[in-house]
C-alpha cells in the first residue's frame, strides 16, 4: 500500500492501484520463478516492480483525463513562504505531502526519488520527453518544499492558537 500511496493523490486512488497489482500478482502467480538464491527478495522484487507498474498503468490509463496546462496554473498559485526550520515530519505528512502534487509531478517524483528510475526511464515509461521528465521533477520538488512548508506553517499556528 505504501508504493501504491506514493503514486496517487486519494486514497480510493491507492486502493484501485493495489487491488489492479494484487489481481495481476494473482493471475500471473503461476509463471514466477525466483531470479536468485533469495527466494523471499526475489518474490518482494517481483510484486514490488507490479506494483509500479500497476501504478505507471493508472496514470496513463488517467492521463487523458487530466490537464496538463492547469499544472503551471497550480504551480503559479502557491505563495512562497519562508521558514526558519522544519519539525521533523512523520511518514503520513511526508505521503500527504506527496498526494498534494499534481498527477504529472507526484509520479516523475515518484519513479525518480523513490523508484530510481533514469529520466530516460520515467520518459519512456510515460510517454514524455525526457526534458518534460526533468523539467516535472525540478518543479516537483519546488512545489513540494511549499507544500511542506505551507503545512508546517499552519501546524505551527494551530500549536500557538
Amino acid at each position: 500500500m505504501s508504493i501504491c500511496n506514493c503514486y496517487a493523490s486519494q486514497e480510493e486512488d491507492a486502493l484501485e492501484i493495489m487491488n489492479d497489482g494484487f489481481l495481476k500478482i494473482f493471475k500471473e502467480m503461476h509463471h514466477y520463478t525466483p531470479s536468485y538464491s533469495n527466494e523471499v527478495g526475489s518474490f518482494k522484487g517481483w510484486l514490488k516492480r507490479i506494483m509500479v507498474n500497476t501504478a505507471i498503468d493508472h496514470f496513463r490509463k488517467n492521463k487523458k483525463h487530466q490537464v496538463f496546462s492547469e499544472l503551471e496554473t497550480v504551480y503559479s498559485n502557491i505563495s512562497v513562504r519562508e521558514e526558519n526550520g522544519l519539525d521533523r515530519l512523520s511518514y503520513d505528512e511526508i505521503i500527504r505531502s506527496i498526494q498534494n502534487l499534481s498527477p504529472a509531478y507526484r509520479t516523475v517524483l515518484t519513479l525518480f526519488v523513490v523508484e530510481g528510475y533514469s529520466h530516460d526511464e520515467i520518459a519512456t515509461s510515460l510517454g514524455i520527453s525526457e526534458g518534460t521528465s526533468k523539467s516535472n521533477l525540478a518543479k516537483a520538488r519546488k512545489q513540494l518544499q511549499k507544500i511542506i512548508f505551507n503545512e508546517n506553517k499552519i501546524i505551527h499556528i494551530k500549536n500557538a492558537g
